[in-house]
């Protein structure tokens, strides 16, 4: 598999809505990010699906190594 395109080597914070279903960009190419647009479809990657359960600031994973994928757990610290 191939290694996905770092969006930036650090996280997105996004103001998630409880009830609202996001998904986060695995590939690395979207022009959304941290969100899909569609551009993995050349790739084989697929997007990741969250669901908030609450309203607050999450943080999604820029650099797309996450192992708690779409959330940050710091991998981009050791890049």
């Amino acid at each position: 598999m191939a290694d996905p395109v770092i969006a930036q080597p650090a996280p997105f914070p996004v103001d998630v809505e409880a009830g609202k279903k996001y998904f986060w960009c695995a590939c690395g190419k979207s022009a959304n990010q941290p969100f899909c647009d569609g551009s993995h479809r050349d790739t084989e990657f697929v997007p990741r699906q969250f669901e908030a359960t609450a309203s607050r600031t999450m943080y999604f994973c820029g650099c797309k190594r996450s192992a708690k994928a779409p959330l940050c757990d710091g991998t981009h610290n050791s890049l």
